[in-house]
């Protein structure tokens, strides 16, 4: 039974994550991301898929975050109507993360008409909150570890990927033969998520490479945090955190929680502006035993901040000169409601702009990162005067040697191993490395090519 693999996403960028199997008359698609960062690659999100979405027999996700899931509403628009399977909690997260990305696509592009800043008259979201809903009812959530039949020709089973709450790594059996697809695999050690569960063979590898040329900071994030909260609160600042509402805004908040425990922090109010981040935040609580976290730990919003969900209220807090730390997504800053908490604290010298992890090229926190002086928010110029700092040690990703631990528990190199979800450099450097530690034959696939598996 010949298998190919087509790489539709996921590959020269840390986005877009698509890989469509077909093997023996099916057709199963991995993951069903969306681009984000440069324009070139949002572009993708609005063009055609070579395959037709009624072709496609079953949607696997590894977890939950756009760049794996956030394709899903429009795949379904467009006329697929398989089941898409996944763990419980990636389920349980996309129902909060797929309406959510729909209504501010809607809103986004409501914002750009009303002010005319579009090129496009008029804006359009790619889909809306309505879409993304409907979605919904093809998940079919299936447990960690247990095998899962697909139309009696393959096989899948979900191994615990840390990353996020529900991620996973994928094993796929096919005619006697496994591919292992990494997803995103989490950090040892972490403070919320599970250590990466060991897998021991593998046919065929696709392994993620975010972090593939590049070691996390040693620098304990608490430390950091404490001092650059303590150094902002005397300038009479605020710090505005933008952070993916999912996995990162937790670790901040317990972080947070801990620093005001031992009176590390002065008690500046803390806010969780973030609708999508506050339910992920309850979701925690439901899925006791997959994470490190206890129920009072999980219980943020009667410790460490206060959950901010009115837009009004949101709307307030750029008028409060009390010095604060507002914890609000997106954590690239591509969108949501921390771009208005930009275009306020961005220009004062008192401020804190503080990244919280990896910022993906072509994104306004790369930019930011990389010392720009203005960014363009909602069709216009905003002047960068506020420090900006990354907190890259809070990543959910694996760095290049946490990477190659979790290869270390192959018992036998691949037959070949795909370097994926990376940008160029960090994909050949994680490919050399792999090459010249482990002796496995090693290649980076292209954008859309195809691939026969033996």
């Amino acid at each position: 039974m010949s298998v190919k693999i087509t790489f539709l996403g996921g590959v020269g960028t840390v986005t877009g994550s698509k890989y469509l199997l077909e093997t023996d008359g099916l057709k199963i698609l991995v993951d069903c991301g969306l681009f984000q960062g440069y324009k070139q690659l949002r572009l993708r999100n609005w063009a055609p898929l070579p395959v037709k979405p009624a072709d496609i027999d079953a949607v696997i996700l590894t977890h939950a975050h756009l760049d794996h899931s956030g394709y899903v509403p429009l795949l379904v628009r467009n006329g697929f109507k398989g089941h898409i399977l996944c763990t419980e909690a990636t389920r349980d997260l996309c129902r909060i993360l797929l309406p959510d990305s729909g209504f501010l696509q809607e809103k986004d592009a409501e914002f750009a008409n009303r002010h005319g800043f579009s090129k496009h008259h008029p804006a359009l979201p790619l889909y809306t909150r309505k879409d993304a809903e409907v979605s919904l009812e093809h998940f079919r959530p299936v447990d960690f570890n247990e095998q899962r039949d697909l139309f009696g020709k393959l096989s899948l089973c979900f191994r615990g990927a840390g990353h996020i709450l529900g991620a996973s790594s994928l094993e796929l059996k096919i005619d006697g033969r496994k591919i292992v697809f990494s997803g995103d695999l989490g950090r040892y050690g972490d403070s919320l998520m599970l250590d990466p569960a060991a897998l021991h063979q593998a046919d065929y590898l696709l392994v993620e490479s975010t972090y593939g040329n590049r070691l996390h900071e040693g620098s304990d994030p608490e430390d950091v945090l404490a001092d650059i909260i303590t150094e902002t609160a005397g300038r009479g600042g605020t710090v505005v955190i933008p952070s993916f509402a999912v996995g990162r805004a937790q670790a901040l908040l317990f972080h947070i929680q801990q620093l005001k425990d031992t009176g590390r922090i002065p008690d500046l109010p803390v806010f969780l502006d973030s609708p999508m981040a506050v339910s992920a935040s309850e979701v925690f609580r439901r899925h006791l035993g997959a994470h490190r976290l206890s129920a009072d730990q999980c219980s943020w919003s009667d410790n460490a901040a206060h959950y901010v969900r009115d837009v009004e209220e949101s709307k307030a807090l750029d008028w409060n000169r009390m010095p604060k730390v507002i914890v609000s997504a997106s954590g690239m800053a591509t969108g949501g409601r921390v771009l208005h908490h930009l275009k306020h604290y961005a220009p004062d010298h008192r401020n804190t702009i503080l990244f919280a992890g990896y910022q993906a090229g072509g994104t306004r926190g790369a930019a930011l990162v990389a010392g720009a002086t203005s960014v363009k928010i909602h069709g216009s110029q905003v002047p960068v005067r506020a420090q900006v700092d990354n907190l890259d040690m809070l990543s959910a990703h694996a760095d290049a040697d946490e990477i190659m631990r979790w290869l270390g528990n192959f018992e036998a190199p691949p037959k070949q191993t795909f370097i994926t979800h990376g940008e160029p450099d960090a994909a050949d450097a994680l490919r050399h490395r792999i090459e010249s530690e482990l002796h496995w034959p090693c290649y980076v696939p292209d954008y859309r090519e195809e691939i026969e598996l033996d």
